[in-house]
């Protein structure tokens, strides 16, 4: 098989061989799990423009990628954090995108499409007020409805900035969704993906953020599809999953506990939307597939190689995962080179990059091993290591 020589935590280097990748089957019949994927944006290299100031995007090669995920069976979760957003990519270009991706899915019939809707365009400074925070938040779900999309709304770094209890919350999540045409899914992204959310829901403790949450969502289970939490902890997901009000779906945004999360116990189960399902879609796929056919222990052999990988991907500082998910989508010849919005390939270090050339090789999820070698080896050159 291919060979690489990648760095060591030790300083010096190895020559490391890859092994035969596996092989994924494609669904034949829906999944018994909603699934999300939450897609990064592919930025376009030949732009001139200033990386960190505005964000120059690869239209085409960012939709077909999205279409790749549709293929597999998955929903997309657009515009959400895993595409940078509020970290590169900017409310005018997140509107565009859920444009694009809105009228790429009328061609894919049953492609599902879940668009994020914040406040990112309003500064998270102490001078806005709540109302402007109401006001923001409308300005975009009317912006996501127009577009016929469906809405994911978005925790909010002003509403933090703003908010003086947890009263605040219940105040604009109450009128936001009473406005709402359709119901949406919440999503309580953790401090540890955005330290700006540290505090949500009035606490800086996740137990009693999450009763405030919890009011929220008893007085608005109507316009509540549900709620994404994203705190990479189990047990906390699995204590507010049983408190859910009927109707109101979980869906696990835990990217070190998925397998588990997504099959549930006796009590129930997650859905997902979930920033990995981007990186390791094809085994993904083939996982819910084997779950909804009865076959638990095939999804949790397919899952339980690729968490590893998952849990390196998202280790702290977790914000700079975005970068692991797009390097997987270079090795696999999903898009040309290792550019990203913001010039992010830079927020992880060399040996991050060789580990995690090694968890997704022994994951089987290197589609094409010499290609991945090749490519590992240019991004090694450029780190010094020739």
């Amino acid at each position: 098989m291919a060979s690489v020589r990648l760095p060591t935590v030790l300083g010096a280097t190895e020559t490391y061989r890859t092994s035969p990748p596996r092989s994924f089957a494609r669904p034949s019949a829906p999944f018994n799990r909603i699934a999300f994927a939450a897609a990064h944006v592919v930025a376009d290299p030949r732009a001139d423009n200033d990386p960190w100031l505005d964000a120059a995007i690869d239209w085409d090669r960012t939709i077909a990628f999205r279409q790749h995920l549709w293929s597999l069976g998955f929903g997309v979760a657009e515009a959400m954090d895993t595409a940078q957003r509020g970290m590169g990519l900017d409310w005018a270009k997140s509107r565009e995108l859920i444009r694009r991706s809105l009228e790429a899915a009328r061609h894919m019939p049953g492609s599902l499409v879940a668009s994020g809707a914040g406040t990112d365009h309003l500064p998270a400074a102490a001078d806005v007020g709540i109302d402007a925070v109401i006001g923001a938040y409308e300005e975009q779900c009317e912006a996501v409805e127009k577009l016929g999309g469906r809405i994911i709304l978005m925790a909010s770094r002003a509403l933090v900035a703003a908010a003086s209890s947890p009263d605040d919350y219940m105040r604009v999540y109450g009128r936001i969704l009473g406005q709402v045409r359709e119901p949406v899914i919440i999503h309580w992204l953790g401090e540890m993906f955005d330290p700006a959310l540290a505090g949500y829901w009035g606490y800086p403790d996740h137990r009693q953020a999450m009763e405030v949450c919890l009011q929220v969502l008893r007085a608005n289970a109507a316009k509540v599809d549900g709620i994404k939490i994203s705190l990479l902890d189990k047990d906390k997901e699995i204590a507010m999953r049983r408190q859910l009000p009927p109707g109101v779906r979980m869906y696990t945004g835990d990217d070190f506990n998925y397998a588990e999360l997504i099959d549930g116990d006796s009590s129930g189960h997650s859905d997902a939307l979930l920033g990995i399902f981007d990186a390791i879609a094809p085994a993904a796929s083939a996982a819910l597939a084997a779950l909804a056919a009865g076959n638990k222990a095939e999804f949790h052999a397919i899952l339980a190689p690729t968490v590893p990988l998952s849990r390196h991907i998202f280790k702290a500082p977790t914000r700079f995962y975005k970068t692991g998910v797009v390097f997987m989508a270079y090795l696999n010849g999903l898009q040309d080179h290792f550019t990203m919005v913001g010039g992010q390939q830079s927020a992880r270090s060399a040996l991050h990059l060789a580990e995690l050339f090694r968890l997704a090789d022994a994951a089987g999820l290197l589609a094409d091993p010499e290609l991945a070698a090749e490519r590992m080896r240019l991004v090694m050159a450029t780190q010094g290591f020739a």
